[in-house]
């Protein structure tokens, strides 16, 4: 899936300069000539020293002929050996401003399919972004991993862009009593030496870095439905069953709208600390201990929505945020719709009229590194879904997103895509075009969709 490594490679071969060419909101430069097929992280975290150390096996493609290249890793993790399998040996590499530095003796042919061996450890905390302090945080009984957009590399080496997914084997050693969760099936947990657990999680479907996730604490099972499990402090099991109730009826109602849940579970982790947001992983979504109220139901729903829009159906540049956070968004409304009976319609009305009262400075297209998690894009993108559900009418609207679902899963989309499986499903494609342009392209706000 190195879509821009594929594009981007012969411009940074010719120039000798790979750090010319950054991601436009984070301002990290781009990771070229290569692309991750699976990361195989084997890891041991002591709880209250806040330790992490391990091995992290990147199984990876050639795609160029490269002598050298660069991974992600920052924070406080440290990379202190690595060699190679089915490459040259690596003849020197450094580590400086959140990037891994690898020189090989020999090049690597385009093509070559071969493994980094990446031993590395350190004491682990957040890096400090645009967004503030993202990645691996220590909590009050273990700690949590939250990632978006650019907080992966805190705590393992890789290629930290949204449209790079792959597939992974997580290992997690840890001290007793302390559970771990990740993503993916947990294939196996294991008593290791002393009073340590190994946790073994696999995903079978390829997911982007900043959706990786470990959540370490003192948590008991509660079942919310087949497939679907929550994760929670004892003293919060009853507020739980109680505030998550219908998880698993949400569950299947985006099933209906959107087509089959796209992941073998759905899991939801509870912290014992308090948290600013809920936020989303592939196959799972973290909650802080004051989000256990009825008054985040709304915050519940639109969490799981972003297993399909987000987590299967994800980015190729965060421009497109709107992608993700509109349909959860308006996904929200479609839940009020069905279970209180409150229209996506009223909803709509509300948050317009609440938009129209601010700043009109936004473009939904490229809302930049300051505005990209502002309410806005997550209003405005959703009114825009609503807009055009409005211009095809129900049954091709849905047919159409569900079309654009399918065909997206475990892969990554710009907003192409989905005007793709508009026009298909509209009697009036340049009726479908006018409207996301005004909504899309201009900063100010188009009228209320009648």
């Amino acid at each position: 899936m190195k879509l821009l490594s594929t594009a981007l490679s012969h411009v940074a071969s010719t120039a000798g300069q790979l750090s010319e060419h950054r991601d436009e909101y984070t301002g990290i430069a781009f990771n070229l000539g290569f692309e991750v097929l699976h990361y195989d992280l084997d890891l041991t975290y002591r709880v209250e020293p806040n330790m992490l150390q391990g091995v992290a096996v990147l199984h990876m493609r050639a795609l160029d002929d490269v002598d050298k290249l660069t991974l992600d890793l920052g924070g406080a993790m440290v990379a202190r050996r690595i060699t190679t399998k089915n490459a040259p040996r690596v003849a020197k590499f450094r580590q400086s401003t959140g990037k891994l530095r690898i020189s090989f003796a020999e090049t690597v042919e385009e093509g070559t399919e071969f493994e980094l061996h990446i031993r590395y450890g350190g004491s682990p905390r957040p890096i400090r972004t645009p967004w503030g302090e993202l990645g691996w945080e220590e909590t009050e009984s273990g700690s949590l991993v939250a990632s978006q957009p650019n907080g992966a590399p805190s705590w393992f080496p890789c290629d930290d862009t949204p449209s790079e997914k792959a597939t992974y084997d997580i290992r997690i050693t840890a001290d007793d009593p302390f559970r771990v969760i990740s993503n993916g099936k947990l294939v196996s947990r294991k008593q290791a030496s002393g009073s340590t657990t190994t946790w073994h999680y696999r995903t079978e479907h390829p997911m982007a870095t900043y959706l990786a996730t470990v959540q370490v604490g003192e948590f008991v099972e509660i079942d919310l439905g087949k497939h679907v499990r929550a994760w929670a402090p004892t003293q919060l099991k009853e507020a739980v069953k109680r505030e998550f109730a219908h998880q698993h009826e949400m569950l299947k109602f985006y099933a209906d709208c959107f087509g089959s849940y796209p992941f073998d579970e759905y899991q939801v982790v509870i912290t014992e600390d308090e948290l600013e947001i809920p936020l989303e992983a592939q196959g799972l979504s973290i909650f802080g201990s004051n989000h256990v109220s009825a008054t985040f139901e709304r915050l519940i729903a639109h969490e799981l929505s972003h297993q399909w829009f987000g987590n299967s159906v994800g980015l190729t540049e965060w421009k497109d945020i709107w992608l993700n956070e509109g349909f959860a968004c308006y996904c929200e409304w479609l839940w009020m719709e069905h279970a209180h009976d409150q229209p996506a319609h009223d909803s709509a009305r509300s948050h317009y009229n609440v938009l129209a009262r601010k700043k009109q400075d936004l473009k939904l297209s490229n809302p930049g590194t300051r505005d990209m998690f502002d309410d806005r894009v997550y209003k405005r993108g959703a009114l825009t879904v609503h807009a055009l559900r409005r211009l095809l009418g129900d049954v091709a609207f849905f047919r159409a997103v569900r079309s654009y679902v399918k065909a997206s899963q475990h892969n990554v989309v710009s907003p192409a895509n989905l005007i793709e499986r508009l026009h298909a499903e509209s009697e009036d494609p340049a009726a479908v075009d006018a409207l996301l342009e005004q909504w899309l392209d201009h900063t100010a706000l188009p009228k209320f969709p009648a």
